[in-house]
């Protein structure tokens, strides 16, 4: 089996509140995702996903996904799919860095791997365990109660975990974190994530403020050191997300005892094949994960619900049904919540079945000449 055309579909996915908002001001209304397909000489076609959440999140846009794939595409035609190392060391030597970029790909080539075996790709990740993968919900920043009643709306929907969007004002963030734990029950898990937002004085302040709280604080500030700093001077379970963007900061994460749980995003890592290795890590050193991605639609999906079936329970911090939060659904077999939870596809590879009159022309076309 060979690799014989990589190409790419853009997508827009608006969202059903409106717009989602976190630290800074940052917004988004709709999404620009692009949808990867890797064509083999089998016939056989994988599909993989990519959406930045915005440009000014992560070093990551939308635009930089289709024209790294214009790139990268050419040195990847004649590759077998399923040697997934042999194909990841091949996209590094190719272009150095731009992770995000290459996510598509081998995400497009788990899929490949799985439809050639006719196994899920959570079986290939190392097995299905548990019945349902239970998932969070990022409350957009608005007003405190604001914020409240959507919990409130979420959690009558079965969700009892919650990421709540920080990282402004710290004393409104003090008054969010209070109002939306004080109508959660003691076992409701709630996060309160700034995203990179505050500054290392005004992080010590709102963790002081709420110390009486039973509150995860995630990525207070923008610096690995900065956050460490504010880790040590806190008892709040501490999880570490934005900066979490390779072993390399994985491994000094460990030595240094710097979070309780990592946000493991697949596109900010580089693809299912180097967030595997990064939890795997965790696994066996005792750490949970959030597993998800920077954001996305129906594929991004049915890749995190895959990627955290496969993880055992216990270090199963939570993950994200994107394909909730917007209005156009772009494949069918993908997860569908259920009372806070999802679940993997048993079919072959990651059970989705693209809409390709939903996704439109193709914007990148590499094939063999």
């Amino acid at each position: 089996m060979n690799i014989v055309r990589i190409f790419a579909h853009r997508v827009e996915l608006p969202l059903h509140e409106g717009s989602y908002r976190w630290s800074g001001g940052k917004s988004v209304s709709v999404f620009d995702s692009t949808v990867v397909g890797v064509e083999t000489d089998t016939g056989l076609i994988g599909y993989g996903e990519v959406c930045p959440l915005g440009p000014f999140y992560l070093p990551a846009y939308a635009e930089g996904v289709r024209a790294g794939l214009r790139e990268l595409a050419p040195h990847l035609i004649g590759l077998d799919p399923r040697e997934l190392s042999l194909l990841n060391d091949r996209m590094d030597a190719a272009l150095k860095g731009h992770a995000y970029v290459k996510s598509g790909i081998d995400m497009a080539c788990w899929d490949l791997l799985g439809k050639a075996t006719g196994l899920p790709v959570c079986t290939l990740l190392g097995g299905r365990f548990g019945d349902a993968v239970r998932l969070y919900r990022a409350i957009s920043q608005e007003a405190p109660d604001v914020m409240a009643a959507k919990v409130a709306g979420y959690r009558a929907e079965g969700y009892t975990r919650f990421q709540l969007k920080v990282g402004g004002d710290p004393d409104t963030d003090v008054e969010r974190i209070r109002q939306v734990r004080a109508i959660l029950k003691p076992n409701d898990r709630l996060v309160a994530d700034a995203n990179t937002g505050w500054t290392r004085h005004d992080a010590q302040r709102v963790v002081r403020a709420v110390r009486d709280l039973d509150v995860y604080i995630e990525q207070p500030c923008a610096t690995y050191d900065e956050c460490l700093s504010i880790r040590r001077l806190t008892d709040h379970p501490f999880v570490l997300d934005e900066n979490i963007d390779g072993i390399d900061v994985l491994l000094r994460a460990l030595a240094d005892r710097a979070a309780d749980v990592v946000n493991l995003k697949i596109s900010k890592l580089g693809g299912l094949t180097k967030t595997k290795q990064l939890r795997d890590l965790c696994v066996a050193t005792g750490i949970a994960m959030t597993l998800e991605d920077s954001w996305g639609g129906d594929v991004v999906t049915a890749a995190i619900a895959h990627l955290a079936h496969s993880t055992p329970e216990a270090y199963r911090f939570t993950s994200t049904d994107f394909n909730s939060y917007v209005t156009v659904s772009i494949a069918d077999g993908a997860p569908r919540r259920d009372r806070g939870t999802m679940q993997a596809s048993r079919e072959p590879g990651l059970g989705i079945r693209p809409k390709l009159d939903v996704l439109g022309p193709r914007l990148v076309d590499v094939s063999r000449s």
